[in-house]
């Protein structure tokens, strides 16, 4: 079990947030998230990479929970979450550079494979302030992957981008999970964005999660995982008051 969330519940003074969420990632899933913005999946995530604390529940992360052992059950997490946190004035390599210095044992070689990975080796001196959105989202992606993290957590990557830029993200995961074995739990709002690429799928709304399931479920219950969450929303109502 890679990570498990049990009963997770964050109420802002708004009185939005999430309200006991739980649902388990195992070994080698893309997983993902499906919902409207504002649905809580931000909220989750940031509890999850400690960004946030939860009013109640618990994450566990390789059977270790972060209530008791935060910074070891962080270690092997990479994440981007919202906004690319780079320096802009800086080059991609540069940004990567000062990223690698939190760690140990990251070399240059590492750093020149992820800047290939993700398409930005011929860009990799380049200041990210000259940037398209989509290059700023790989090199968001070749932060998050920078440290062979064992899980990777990703916050609507695709989001703002056009079609090849989605295109360019989604097969950069789908390689990083069939090559080194990562997992990925990654939330999105567009639906057929995850079903390209997730084996594994939650739905939520207005911060309550209606159904986590596998995609050959979705395949055999509906044509699409966007009827499959308008079925599921629909059957959701009662729960959602």
């Amino acid at each position: 079990m890679v990570l498990k969330i049990n009963n997770l519940t964050k109420i802002y003074k708004n009185g939005r947030g999430i309200k006991d969420i739980s649902f388990e990632v195992n070994e080698g899933d893309i997983f993902g998230l499906l919902g409207p913005n504002g649905s809580g999946k931000t909220t989750t995530m940031k509890i999850i990479t400690g960004l946030s604390s939860a009013d109640e529940g618990d994450v566990q992360i390789f059977g270790r929970s972060v209530n008791d052992d935060g910074e070891n059950t962080l270690e092997h997490i990479g994440c981007l979450i919202e906004n690319p946190a780079v320096y802009e004035y800086m080059s991609a390599r540069k940004n990567l550079e000062i990223a690698a210095s939190y760690y140990q044992n990251i070399t240059a070689p590492r750093i020149d494979d992820i800047l290939k990975q993700t398409g930005l080796l011929q860009y990799q001196n380049d200041k990210v302030k000259e940037f398209s959105l989509g290059m700023k989202q790989r090199l968001g992606l070749a932060l998050a992957l920078l440290s062979n993290p064992k899980l990777v957590i990703l916050d609507e990557p695709a989001n703002g981008l056009d079609i090849e830029g989605m295109v360019d993200i989604r097969e950069i995961i789908m390689k990083q999970a069939k090559i080194h074995g990562t997992t990925f739990l990654i939330s999105s709002h567009l639906a057929h964005e995850l079903e390209l690429m997730c084996n594994k799928i939650a739905i939520m709304k207005d911060g309550i999660l209606l159904k986590a399931t596998s995609m050959d479920e979705v395949k055999e219950k509906s044509k699409t995982l966007e009827n499959y969450f308008l079925d599921t929303i629909g059957s959701g109502k009662e729960k959602l008051k």
